[in-house]
């Protein structure tokens, strides 16, 4: 409790500082807080080494890196919805914020609910299995798309766009206004619903991926805590940078795959289900080995790093310009 009580606090008094001076972080200040909440996670799960183990440490370390790398999908999607509505730079920052406010709420909602229906249903990690899979598959299939750099609004923001009238320009960051006598939502609340209801789709693949790795709600809420933290300093400090990942959904359906896999044959080595092996374990379906795990996210994650460097930087002595491939995750509207 005393580490959610922490986050929590660094929130509120990111939330303060940024409501009270928007503005554009340079490079060195978004270094300095990316640091420190990397750090901050870091000795987090040495902690969780001193006081539970290895292997719960080893868990915490699995999610944050997943949930971690599956947040620059979120960063991809806030780049277009950025531009798409022309955000003024010193009201993104505010913006990024309430966004990932909004992505940590969706994702406790998500978390309690998953712990519930793991504790209830254990054949659940059939279904989070087959759903990371299908994912894997969606998201490595993204190479084909022609139209990758266009975001594609949600249901929920396309219906606010057309339900409430909005006036054309921003007004700081105003969600709503009074102009002619009536009440207009700005820009601002617009691009703020953009950004939850995208939050909202992710949080349909992250959560079941990480409840691949451990089944501790805490390790699962205090990873996610620490994985969206820096998240704005990292979308200033890397801009464009991130378009050169040009194989992030690549690495990304890999790595999805590996933990729909893993969560299957879990399932299959605990076995309850009456109609698979009679209700009995199965032998030969081994339960991956957290450190195995661990192992594997870094080498996928680190392969798919070194694989974009190299590719663009030999598509820049061929005199080409990298193409990135924007992966799409999370559940249909």
């Amino acid at each position: 409790m005393v580490s959610l009580g922490i986050a929590g606090l660094l929130i509120v008094v990111d939330i303060a500082v940024v409501a009270r001076r928007p503005h554009v972080p340079s490079t060195a200040e978004c270094v300095r807080y990316l640091a420190f909440y990397i750090g901050l996670a870091v000795l987090f799960g040495i902690g969780v080494w001193a006081t539970s183990g290895a292997e719960f440490a080893g868990q915490f370390y699995a999610g944050w890196l997943t949930e971690y790398s599956l947040s620059v999908d979120n960063l991809f999607v806030f780049l277009l919805i950025m531009g798409k509505f022309a955000v003024p730079k010193q009201y993104q920052q505010t913006a990024l914020l309430v966004g990932i406010v909004l992505a940590l709420v969706f994702r406790g909602l998500f978390i309690l609910a998953g712990a519930a229906v793991i504790d209830a249903f254990s054949w659940v990690f059939y279904l989070f299995g087959a759903f990371l899979v299908w994912t894997a598959w969606k998201v490595g299939r993204e190479g084909e798309a022609d139209d990758s750099d266009e975001f594609h609004p949600p249901l929920i923001l396309r219906l606010v766009q057309k339900w409430f009238p909005a006036t054309q320009q921003y007004h700081g960051v105003k969600l709503t206004v009074v102009e002619g006598g009536r009440r207009l939502v700005t820009p601002m609340f617009v691009v703020l619903v953009a950004l939850g209801a995208t939050d909202l789709l992710f949080a349909f693949d992250s959560i079941p991926a990480i409840f691949g790795l451990t089944s501790e709600p805490y390790l699962v809420l205090m990873a996610n805590l620490f994985a969206l933290m820096g998240l704005r300093q990292l979308y200033f400090l890397l801009g464009d940078l991130l378009k050169r990942l040009v194989y992030l959904n690549i690495g990304l359906a890999v790595l999805l795959g590996f933990i729909g896999v893993k969560l299957v044959l879990h399932a299959l080595h605990e076995n309850e289900v009456p109609f698979i092996n009679g209700g009995e374990p199965v032998a030969w379906a081994p339960d991956i080995p957290i450190w195995l795990s661990l192992s594997a996210i870094v080498i996928i994650l680190g392969a798919t790093a070194v694989a974009s460097i190299a590719k663009v930087r030999h598509d820049e002595r061929r005199g080409v310009m990298p193409v990135p491939v924007l992966p799409v995750v999370g559940a249909p509207d």
